[in-house]
């Protein structure tokens, strides 16, 4: 949907097909935090696509709300990292990215967490609320003109040469100057034998939806890949699982009860508190996190952005930027070789 909007913006007649509702998977599914968990442990090409996507937020929130009157509710809640961490690493990376990182007391910061111990403060991390978002990207990017093709999947390819010239749909072939793959964890089975070793396959994670007073935690709080987000409404998710179990969405008894055992464990206010809905989705996993945006190889007009992992709501901005910049063969927004295709030539160049 990004994608969409970016290309509309530019000029392009651009249509979306897709094989159910728009925006009902990954990214509706995920919790919203605009900044990689513990994002020291990433590579540069994931950071670079994280903070320039960042920059672009402010602009884009504003442009959704003032057009459509939708809030995504993009707020500065910061994030509380408990302990394990490498506080070295850390320091490092905020320092050379010129990010405040701060070492304090757990409740010092947050005052309803279960101890005061030593923790890691970020005071510059945002979050939005996806639904809400999502609902603004549809309603701008027909606005903007741009046709959505729902409960239309896409069946294969024609092709002729280097150029793909239909897709097929059960409603019949169609035609376009350009294609883009932004199918999320089905891009690989989507492309078939034309995915040239991009590696994207699904990871499940499971959410857990609380509902407490507001106010009670206002930032968002992490522990060894267990993560708080606070609604100003009161509502507070807790996810997620890293399950690598094929295209199953299905939630289970088991990660409900280990995400609230370990969200009780961080926050004892949600001991008593209900479980509003538990749901999954599926992240389109890659190697290292880093997506493939590029045009492919071997057809001139055929182009993926895919496999954006944990972060593709944090990163679709700068790669929505990116891909209209290959596509449109203007100059590039930021440096593209990390993301070419097949990702196993970015390999040397991404390091």
């Amino acid at each position: 949907m990004v994608s969409a909007l970016e290309l509309a913006k530019r000029g392009v007649r651009v249509t979306v097909v897709e094989r159910g509702p728009v925006a009902a998977e990954a990214s509706w599914a995920g919790g919203g935090i605009l900044l990689p968990l513990l994002p020291w442990n990433y590579r540069e090409p994931v950071t670079r696509l994280t903070q320039q996507s960042l920059a672009a937020y402010p602009d884009l929130i504003d442009e959704l709300r003032d057009s459509t009157g939708i809030d995504p509710e993009f707020l500065r809640s910061g994030m509380v990292v408990l302990p394990p961490f490498d506080a070295e690493a850390a320091t490092a990376w905020h320092a050379a990215h010129d990010l405040p990182l701060e070492p304090m007391r757990a409740l010092s910061v947050a005052p309803a967490l279960a101890a005061d111990e030593e923790a890691l403060w970020l005071p510059r991390v945002y979050q939005l609320r996806n639904p809400r978002f999502l609902l603004g990207l549809r309603q701008r990017v027909e606005q903007m003109g741009v046709k959505l093709l729902e409960h239309t999947p896409v069946s294969g390819f024609h092709t002729a040469g280097h150029r793909v010239t239909a897709i097929s749909t059960p409603t019949g072939a169609l035609h376009a100057g350009q294609i883009v793959i932004t199918a999320g964890a089905w891009s690989r089975a989507l492309l078939g034998e034309h995915a040239l070793g991009a590696d994207i396959r699904p990871v499940r994670g499971q959410m857990l939806l609380f509902k407490i007073e507001p106010g009670v935690l206002t930032q968002i709080v992490l522990r060894q890949g267990i993560y708080l987000i606070p609604r100003a409404d009161g509502h507070l998710l807790v996810g997620s699982t890293l399950e690598d179990v094929g295209f199953d969405k299905s939630i289970t008894a088991e990660a409900e009860s280990s995400l609230h055992a370990a969200a009780t464990a961080i926050l004892p206010a949600l001991a008593g508190a209900p479980v509003v809905k538990h749901w999954a989705g599926l992240r389109p996993a890659a190697p290292d996190n880093i997506p493939v945006i590029a045009r492919h190889p071997h057809f001139e007009n055929l182009y993926l952005n895919s496999g954006h992992f944990r972060y593709g709501v944090t990163m679709a901005p700068a790669s929505a930027q990116l891909l209209a910049d290959i596509l449109l063969d203007t100059p590039p927004s930021l440096d593209p070789s990390p993301y070419i295709w097949p990702p196993s030539a970015a390999s040397l160049t991404a390091a």
